[in-house]
């Protein structure tokens, strides 16, 4: 059976898409299945996805890749989960009903956080969605900045509220953007860059919490 994970979170410009392609491609970068679905409108990873194949790096690992949306999101999911492996789902910005259908099938949720009040408000949809349909959930931090006290302030905001906030987190590296904008993951475009390490340190929490 698959693990269905769905990257959710109602602020646009969170950075879902970065994060799910750079996910489906460290778990890819270890030999198991990852298949990628994009049901946000925005359609952010569907490019990432055509650049990916554009440009045919060796370095890139096998994914497959859909974009469905409407009633074929429950059915291309239902299908998916017989198969073992791995489904990553990007979900729109807003509580659509895409994404309570996305958040609704998923084994795990994974809700990307800036070091904003902004992006703390615009979690609290997500984490309504996420009560009300009964899933699991995990806060990940997303964009640190190099310095400074952010991190300890908003991870001591989340642990007052009781969530559960992955060990890792991704900086404010450019190499992520670099990546994405040829079809790649971090771990892939710059195997030895701090992103690949954080990648990675995401994929294997990834792993521990579908244990």
């Amino acid at each position: 059976m698959a693990f269905i994970i769905a990257v959710a979170q109602r602020k646009g410009g969170a950075g879902k898409s970065t994060i799910a392609a750079n996910l489906a491609a460290a778990l890819a970068a270890s030999g198991e299945m990852v298949t990628v679905l994009d049901i946000d409108p925005q359609a952010s990873l569907s490019r990432w996805h055509a650049e990916r194949l554009a440009n045919a790096s060796p370095r890139a690992a096998r994914l497959v890749f859909d974009a469905p949306s409407g009633w074929r999101v429950g059915q291309v999911v239902d299908r998916l989960k017989r198969v073992p492996g791995w489904v990553i789902l990007d979900t729109p910005p807003h509580a659509e009903a895409d994404a309570r259908n996305a958040i609704r099938a998923a084994d795990l949720v994974l809700v990307p956080l800036q070091p904003s009040a902004a992006d703390l408000w615009a979690m609290d949809a997500t984490l309504e969605l996420t009560v009300a349909e009964r899933r699991p959930v995990v806060v990940m931090l997303n964009r640190l900045p190099a310095s400074g006290k952010l991190k300890d302030q908003v991870s001591a905001e989340v642990a007052r509220r009781g969530l559960p906030l992955l060990p890792g987190a991704f900086g404010n590296r450019t190499a992520f953007a670099a990546a994405f904008a040829l079809g790649l993951g971090a771990i892939e475009h710059a195997p030895r860059g701090a992103a690949a390490d954080e990648a990675r340190a995401l994929a294997e929490a990834i792993r521990r919490e579908a244990t």
